[in-house]
């Protein structure tokens, strides 16, 4: 099931386009059908908004004395390479008319029968996709209900999720996002190249009683 929410507010400043505030963050926005803008966001606010709202979700942009709002998508984020924290935000105005991409992750809900019952591990391949849709069509994330994995070797494929009407999916149908092994095939699954999201392993998803616990999947040498 693909989770959308409502529309968040994100406030902004006019910044001259040759002057940082260092307590604020740098801002600009453009698209087909606005001009370019320099701004200043709040920093905590903007953290706030992006925890909630994420790249794949439009935001409201309200700039101090303007009238008029933007419906914006956050399109880039540039950080510091030391501190890892932002340093410069590119919001994006589409044409609300138009379809856009945007990545939107992908989340595990429910508990795997086999991993319960079997012991098996389940694996989640990749955590996020590539849709296509108008720019309010856009899901915030994709729900991933692993409660189908009934038996070891079951596989949940991006033909299974639903999405809501008018999103595309942009890529193959039949690759598989997660799926329960027996536990002596777990390595020999980790090995196998994830061509999609390079750079990236896939993940091991282990239940422990009642809970899921997510981490990232790290080979184990065998015990000698």
């Amino acid at each position: 099931m693909a989770n959308k929410q409502e529309i968040l507010t994100l406030k902004a400043n006019i910044r001259e386009a040759d002057k940082k505030d260092k307590d604020s963050l740098s801002a600009v926005l453009y698209g087909p059908k606005t001009k370019n803008q320099h701004l200043s966001l709040d920093y905590k606010e903007f953290e706030r908004i992006l925890a909630k709202a994420g790249e794949s979700s439009v935001i409201n942009l309200e700039i101090e004395g303007q009238k008029e709002k933007h419906t914006v998508l956050v399109h880039e984020i540039q950080k510091g390479p030391l501190t890892g924290k932002a340093i410069h935000i590119d919001l994006y105005q589409p044409d609300l008319t138009k379809k856009v991409s945007a990545s939107v992750p992908l989340v595990i809900v429910g508990i795997a029968p086999a991993v319960k019952e079997f012991g098996g591990t389940l694996i989640k391949n990749f955590s996020e996709v590539e849709v296509k849709a108008l720019p309010m069509d856009l899901p915030h994330e994709i729900e991933v209900d692993v409660s189908i994995l009934k038996n070891l070797h079951d596989e949940i494929k991006i033909k299974d999720i639903q999405i809501p009407e008018g999103v595309e999916i942009e890529r193959n149908l039949e690759d598989v996002i997660a799926l329960v092994t027996p536990p002596a095939d777990v390595e020999a699954e980790l090995a196998k190249p994830v061509i999609e999201e390079e750079g990236k392993e896939p993940e091991l998803i282990r239940e422990k009683k009642e809970e899921e616990v997510v981490e990232e999947a790290t080979p184990k040498p065998a015990e000698k």
